[in-house]
């Protein structure tokens, strides 16, 4: 039952035995692996192994540091790709002005200008959000027609209410399990019928592989972190998340 909602499974650090890692993911349970396509030769990557994997489902989009090259071919590359049956969400999209690696208005641009291509597509989108906070809550709260994942949480208060008053979902990462981690509110004020899990592989392993690449298989801990605190039963949480997933996705 257990979905990891957010992996970079097309990252050529998986390259050497990305074969091993899906085998330790299947054998641990999980149900289906949401392959992040960030770009286009991302997305095109993560495309190539759902065609050899029906387990695999993937997402197509313009990272925000990226945003720069958002333009009228970009749009017309993914208003095809979101056309695909096994892309079901666009992203991962959003705003990051901690590293500003494309200008602030290019990000805007480009964040926008995906939002109205998943919602003509009917398909969700993956929220990137680095201190950005307010100017990602006001682009969502301008676009409530289109179903959002705010993708490995780590923001503050105000995204957080933003997104659960337009029912979007939390989706949280390894980070949950650090111990420099300070949100466990976020955890207990998103609705059961809202959290999603994920790796964000191979970034932010969760303890107790901290410091190793991240990979689906690992999903496991991060839902038993939330399920603890939440004060539920492990399985319960897994099936919830499951559920939660197969929902936004479209499965």
């Amino acid at each position: 039952m257990l979905v990891d909602t957010h992996c970079h499974l097309a990252d050529p650090d998986y390259d050497p035995d990305r074969a091993e890692v899906l085998a330790r993911a299947w054998a641990g349970g999980l149900s289906r692996i949401v392959a992040i396509g960030e770009s286009r030769a991302a997305a095109e990557r993560a495309l190539a192994l759902a065609g050899a994997e029906p387990r695999i489902r993937v997402t197509a989009g313009v990272h925000p540091h990226d945003a720069s090259g958002w333009s009228d071919a970009a749009a017309e590359w993914l208003r095809e790709a979101l056309g695909r049956p096994e892309v079901v969400a666009a992203g991962e999209m959003g705003l990051d002005y901690h590293y500003d690696h494309s200008p602030r208005a290019a990000q805007r641009a480009a964040f926008e200008g995906q939002l109205a291509l998943a919602h003509a597509a009917g398909k969700a989108v993956v929220i990137h959000a680095r201190e950005a906070d307010d100017d990602v809550a006001a682009v969502l709260r301008a676009h409530p027609e289109v179903p959002a994942i705010l993708h490995s949480f780590s923001s503050g208060p105000g995204l957080l209410r933003a997104g659960l008053d337009l029912r979007h979902y939390v989706s949280f990462s390894g980070m949950v399990t650090f111990k420099n981690w300070r949100l466990d509110h976020a955890i207990l004020e998103t609705p059961l019928d809202r959290i999603l899990v994920e790796t964000d592989g191979p970034y932010l392993a969760p303890v107790p592989h901290r410091g190793q690449r991240n990979e689906p298989a690992f999903v496991r801990h991060t839902a038993e972190r939330v399920a603890a605190v939440r004060g539920l039963p492990v399985e319960e949480l897994i099936a919830a998340t499951a559920a939660n997933a197969a929902r936004i996705f479209g499965w």
